[in-house]
């Protein structure tokens, strides 16, 4: 007996000491691994005291890092670094990273923000399986949301703001069936949100503020538990969305939403902020919205919203921020807005209230406006129903009359249409690809294979599209493709049946002309396709009946999702602007795409702006807009043969000269707003400018470093800077005889490249790409 109490007490001592020795390795594990992520993310300040004799399970938790453990395991790690932090080195591997984490598999909340995270999120996220709570914001990352986060079952609050995420919104999230918050703001996401949002029962945070979205939203109504709706800054619209009435924020401005405010709003009664500026809303404004008991914020402003409002309108005390401004309101101002004017700002300027305070339009400017957008004032439509039904008992006696009439008409014309073939529409639509400029096109094989070796890869071949096919991409013209509309004819977005997205600008033409009479631009149009020019990739001309002339012309160009590249400068993605080396690749591009259009394709006097110029998914530049043949701007140009070549003699050569320099000098401006991360548009601020740069390179690297942009001045070599500054004065020039040739401006820019690329230690070609395809927008240098 003794014997057996004595194996059982050697055998619990075993267990227990093996126990032990199984935590000791696992915590010693943890260790390893959280000391690899903080050499993987650089040694940041934030985790300066963390080493092999750091309990970390016991960390004292602060703003900056927090480790929460269970009965020995690591369930929470939060690391936030400081606000604006550079990206890691050229070596940190986001893949090698998710990998290290893996090793912590009961981590069920990992909050990772402002670290300079680079690098496309990895699938193998999914090993990840505990997840519950994922905050990866204000990085670098960038690439498709993996699909394999929807492998995170129990994943419930997922924040990836303040990144360069792009692609469209997935449509797996629904099988997150516990998903309550998804923010997405502030990245380069697009198209169109998926019906099956509509599935998260559970959501009660959705923000998507801040990308490139468009369209009809989801019905948002069955979100029953939905309370913070974000989706600003986008292209939504036009109607307004349907939405639950569990709302306590709301904020859809800066969007394309044309519709009135639905009454069902009214009953928002937990709302507390309410935002729908900068839109095109029209009808009347529901005064009830003034005493709705939760609001705090109401900002209607920049709309076109109608209707007389009472000074005796009640409020709710906690409204604090009410802004009216730029509307057709009409009437008196409510007293309970104006009462307690030092708790509560409001603003109700350019509208058409009865008092004289903030710059108010008079009465009948707004009832004019409200008609121009098909709101008819009351007291008008009592005057429409008198004089309808006078018309109507007018319209009674000539429809008889009319009746008349047409019997006998038809009775001629059945007679008359025996002998004739029965007649089409009035516009028809003609796409016959061996038309003559066509044959003429494939002929020219020298152009065509002097242009395809600038084209960029992948580009599908310049083809004639139907206009079924116009109308299928473009939705029939639906509102939620229109893009805008400038001196070059409407913009819309379309997306073609192979899947491709495309820009598609239609034409309408002032004067009828032949499609022969086309026939050489759209000639020189299919030509123009480079790796940093947005391609036309094909056209369809929609003719009339009656003598086959052109009615509208629609070019198809490819589709470049990535924004300008001011807004990679000196927009709104400034906090995570172009490293010093992509934008010298930006400016290569750019006068690449020049080069092209003055020597390949004749086109000059091309008034290229910063904002001309679109970043691809690979941060390639690509000038938009440029002095295409069949502007009505231009056609007198063409005709001239400026783009077939220019004429022989003195003055066509000197006034092609003239537009040339033109362009470098409009080269020169985008370059001044590359170095200096600022934008300057008046011609005397450029003049300045151009003055202090100039002291700046007869100055030391002290003086360049003050002129350059603040967010890269770390970054660039002062050799290459230099180059740089002495490139963009000498093209800014006021004599245009004195300014450099693009020959000269591509070899300068191409040596500041690579003195920065030898400084840097990296091996890059100055192709005009930022980076290597798989490595967009990583670079430090």
């Amino acid at each position: 007996m003794a014997q057996v109490l004595h194996y059982s007490v050697y055998l619990l001592i075993l267990i227990l000491f093996v126990r032990v020795n199984l935590s000791q390795q696992f915590q010693l594990s943890q260790t390893r691994t959280l000391l690899r992520i903080q050499q993987l993310l650089n040694f940041p300040a934030v985790l300066s005291n963390w080493n092999y004799s750091t309990d970390f399970c016991n960390l004292e938790p602060d703003s900056s890092v927090t480790v929460v453990c269970y009965e020995g395991n690591m369930t929470q790690l939060h690391i936030i670094g400081k606000k604006g932090a550079l990206l890691l080195p050229h070596n940190f591997s986001m893949k090698s990273f998710i990998n290290t984490l893996a090793k912590l598999p009961d981590l069920k909340v990992l909050t990772l923000v402002s670290l300079g995270l680079w690098g496309s999120i990895p699938g193998k996220i999914a090993h990840l399986s505990s997840l519950e709570i994922l905050n990866m914001s204000s990085n670098f990352l960038y690439g498709a949301i993996p699909p394999e986060i929807s492998l995170l079952s129990g994943l419930r609050t997922l924040i990836l703001d303040d990144n360069m995420l792009a692609g469209q919104l997935p449509d797996w999230f629904h099988v997150l069936p516990l998903l309550t918050v998804l923010s997405l703001k502030h990245n380069i996401l697009n198209g169109s949100l998926p019906n099956s949002l509509n599935e998260l029962e559970n959501l009660r945070v959705l923000s998507l503020s801040h990308n490139h979205f468009y369209g009809e939203l989801p019905d948002l109504s069955t979100l029953t538990n939905l309370q913070v709706l974000e989706l600003e800054d986008n292209g939504f619209g036009p109607q307004f969305p349907q939405l639950g009435n569990k709302l306590v924020t709301l904020k859809l401005s800066k969007n394309k939403f044309r519709s009135s405010i639905p009454a069902e709003v009214s009953s928002f009664y937990q709302l507390q902020h309410f935002d729908v500026s900068l839109n095109s809303l029209v009808g009347p404004l529901p005064s009830v919205f003034f005493s709705l008991p939760s609001l705090s914020y109401l900002n209607i402003s920049g709309n076109k919203l109608t209707g007389m409002l009472m000074d005796n309108i009640s409020c709710n005390d906690e409204l604090k921020v009410v802004d009216l401004s730029s509307n057709l309101l009409t009437g008196n101002l409510p007293e309970c807005l104006l009462a307690d004017t030092r708790n509560r700002v409001v603003l109700y300027p350019r509208n058409c209230f009865v008092t004289g305070k903030q710059q108010q339009h008079p009465v009948s400017f707004c009832q004019n406006e409200a008609l121009a957008v098909g709101i008819v004032p009351e007291e008008k439509k009592k005057e429409r129903t008198r004089k309808a039904v006078l018309a109507l008992s007018i319209v009674g006696g000539i429809v008889v009359v009319v009746i008349l009439l047409g019997t006998v008409y038809l009775l001629v014309r059945r007679k008359n249409e025996k002998n004739t073939a029965k007649k089409p529409p009035t516009n028809l639509i003609v796409e016959n690809p061996s038309a003559g400029y066509t044959s003429k096109l494939l002929s020219d094989a020298r152009y065509i294979s002097q242009t395809m070796q600038f084209a960029p890869l992948g580009l599908s071949t310049y083809r004639v599209l139907s206009y079924e096919e116009i109308e299928a991409a473009t939705k029939n013209f639906d509102s939620s493709a229109f893009m805008g509309e400038g001196s070059q004819g409407q913009m819309y977005r379309g997306q073609l049946k192979d899947g491709s997205f495309v820009a598609i600008r239609c034409l309408k033409m002032k004067r009828r002309y032949s499609t022969q009479n086309f026939a050489h631009h759209i000639d020189l149009i299919s030509k123009l396709r480079h790796r940093h020019l947005v391609s036309a990739l094909g056209h369809c001309f929609e003719l009339y009946l009656e003598d086959s002339t052109v009615s509208r012309i629609f070019l198809v160009f490819e589709y470049v999702p990535n924004g300008t590249l001011r807004s990679w400068i000196s927009g709104r993605h400034s906090r995570r602007s172009l490293t010093w080396t992509q934008r010298i690749a930006a400016a290569i591009g750019i006068a690449k795409g020049i080069q092209f259009l003055h020597t390949v394709a004749g086109v000059y006097s091309n008034n290229i702006k910063i904002t001309d110029v679109l970043l691809d998914q690979n941060l390639v530049a690509k000038i938009s807009s440029y002095n295409l043949p069949l502007m009505a701007e231009s056609m007198a140009k063409v005709s001239r043969g400026i783009s077939s070549g220019g004429s022989k003699d003195s003055s066509g050569h000197e006034r092609i000269n003239q537009e040339a320099q033109s362009d470098i000098y409009d080269f020169g401006v985008i370059l001044l707003e590359i170095i200096r991360g600022r934008a300057s548009k008046l011609k005397n601020e450029i003049n300045a400018l151009r003055e202090k740069l100039q002291e700046a390179i007869s100055s030391d690297s002290v003086a360049r470093k003050s002129i350059v942009d603040p967010s890269i001045q770390n970054e660039c070599l002062d050799q290459s800077l230099k180059t740089m500054m002495e490139v963009c004065v000498r093209c800014l020039l006021k004599d245009s005889v004195t300014r450099p040739s693009l020959e000269d401006v591509l070899w300068n820019l191409q040596f500041a490249a690579q003195v920065q690329d030898a400084w840097c230690g990296e091996y890059r070609s100055s192709d005009g790409s930022p980076v290597s395809p798989s490595l967009p927008k990583l670079s430090i240098c």
